[in-house]
């Protein structure tokens, strides 16, 4: 006999009573405000040609590197759950899913996931190898109708606005769509894009030359020349900005910045477009130009982002295979205190710029990131993100860095995910997290109750749209 799946309305809420209950009323205040999500990687396609999703793999398994990262873990192979596997049938690799469905408790995944399944598809059974051709069957059949196609679902979760992810190799033709449905009023739903130039400005990524080639012929400067490539990026960003962009986001293996001189970064750049790179050289060029894009920020208005301290692709035989995004990124330890200096020695000082810094690195909360983020103008930080983005992790977050940075200096949540459906299951979570939070300091007498409320508001909503200009 399946097992009953059941959400707690109290689920995630302190377990002391009088703080349960406080949290009970300021989770009231924010249960139904609309979702802001500023950064993401969910894909644009879906809400320019609204087609419907294929199947329940298509849709929950196949962009979530969260879940199949934990099955490949445990020796199932990519393949066998179908990803970039045409030849594998959805139906067999859902049921490899239900059968280890198990592995995921615990995990945000599985918060994730049973709020899925629950609240937009109603099932009232728990996932299982019982219950694998249910839930396929059903969740199948519903996204074969009009209710869940990606435009009805955007709307239905309240959706407000949403970002994606390109780079400047893109020319951005879903989003011309999307914006040409917006003024024939055939849907009013707003997705905006942001400028992501990791492949033009990371000499070690894959295709480093052939991506400078088409960034030339995309922007009409000559990218192989210095003047011309800090043209191109200016010619590409304002065309972002031209098609809803309001941020750029810079996912850099480290947070070094650098500030050279227009004859060393010529120099620099000489070698780094050549057929030998080294190391040290593609970290200096990737530090300098994260100072040149704060300066081209502060010229036109748009929002950093800074993600650093990941190891891409630490699996090498996974990304030969698999290629990016395939659950092998691993954080590593980040300084940010000595890396940031020459940046915001430069330009932190900007009241007129933003700043959004990310860390994979916890350790560097409460000793760098928030003496930071409460000192220069121009520096706000981002949620906790990735291997964070955690109920545990949200405590140890808001823990650590309140105290130095406050709550104005941090940006509200950012959901940063591929998997539709999740967003407003995370969301939910934060919120959640956030107000036992604030419940806790309410219940000590740091806080007045109606501040708390007020935060929470800020935190699930107001936070997030003014610091991304949305």
């Amino acid at each position: 006999m399946p097992r009953p799946l059941h959400l707690s309305p109290d689920r995630l809420f302190p377990s002391d009573p009088v703080q349960r209950d406080i949290a009970r009323r300021l989770y009231s205040e924010v249960a139904d405000l609309p979702i802001v999500s500023p950064h993401g990687h969910t894909d644009p396609a879906w809400f320019a040609g609204n087609a419907p999703f294929g199947n329940a793999a298509e849709l929950l398994l196949h962009p979530d590197h969260y879940v199949f990262r934990m099955l490949y873990s445990q020796g199932i192979e990519l393949d066998a759950l179908g990803i970039r596997n045409r030849d594998a049938d959805p139906r067999e690799s859902w049921r490899i899913f239900a059968e280890n469905y198990h592995l995921f408790r615990g995990t945000p995944s599985r918060m994730w996931m049973d709020w899925v399944f629950a609240e937009a598809f109603g099932f009232d059974v728990q996932f299982s190898a019982e219950t694998s051709d249910l839930y396929y069957d059903r969740i199948t059949e519903a996204l074969a109708t009009d209710a869940f196609r990606p435009r009805a679902l955007f709307d239905r979760f309240g959706i407000e606005v949403i970002a994606t992810t390109e780079s400047p190799l893109d020319t951005l033709g879903h989003h011309a769509a999307i914006r040409a449905a917006n003024e024939s009023g055939e849907w009013d739903g707003r997705v905006v894009t942001a400028y992501r130039p990791d492949p033009v400005v990371d000499p070690e990524f894959e295709g480093f030359r052939d991506n400078l080639r088409r960034f030339s012929e995309l922007s009409g400067e000559d990218a192989f020349g210095y003047a011309g490539y800090l043209a191109a990026h200016r010619n590409r960003r304002a065309f972002f900005a031209e098609m809803g962009a309001t941020s750029t986001d810079h996912g850099h293996p480290s947070a070094a910045t650098a500030d050279l001189s227009d004859a060393e970064a010529d120099a620099l750049f000489g070698r780094v477009t050549g057929a030998d790179v080294s190391a040290a050289d593609a970290e200096l060029f990737r530090a300098h130009m994260l100072t040149v894009m704060a300066g081209m920020s502060l010229d036109d208005g748009l929002v950093m982002q800074i993600h650093p301290g990941a190891f891409r692709n630490h699996n090498p035989w996974l990304f030969d295979r698999y290629g990016r995004d395939k659950g092998a990124d691993i954080p590593t330890a980040t300084d940010y205190v000595h890396a940031l200096r020459p940046l915001l020695g430069k330009y932190g000082n900007a009241a007129g710029l933003t700043i959004i810094l990310f860390t994979l690195d916890e350790t560097s909360y409460a000793r760098e990131l928030a003496p930071l983020a409460g000192h220069y103008p121009a520096l706000k930080l981002g949620p906790a993100w990735w291997f964070h983005d955690s109920p545990e992790g949200m405590r140890r977050f808001r823990s650590q860095v309140t105290e130095t940075a406050g709550f104005y200096n941090t940006v509200g949540f950012n959901d940063d995910t591929r998997a539709f459906l999740s967003i407003p299951a995370r969301h939910d979570v934060a919120r959640r997290i956030d107000c036992g939070f604030l419940a806790q300091l309410v219940a000590e007498h740091r806080m007045e109750e109606w501040e708390a409320a007020d935060l929470a508001t800020d935190l699930s909503y107001h936070l997030a749209k003014a610091a991304y200009k949305l």
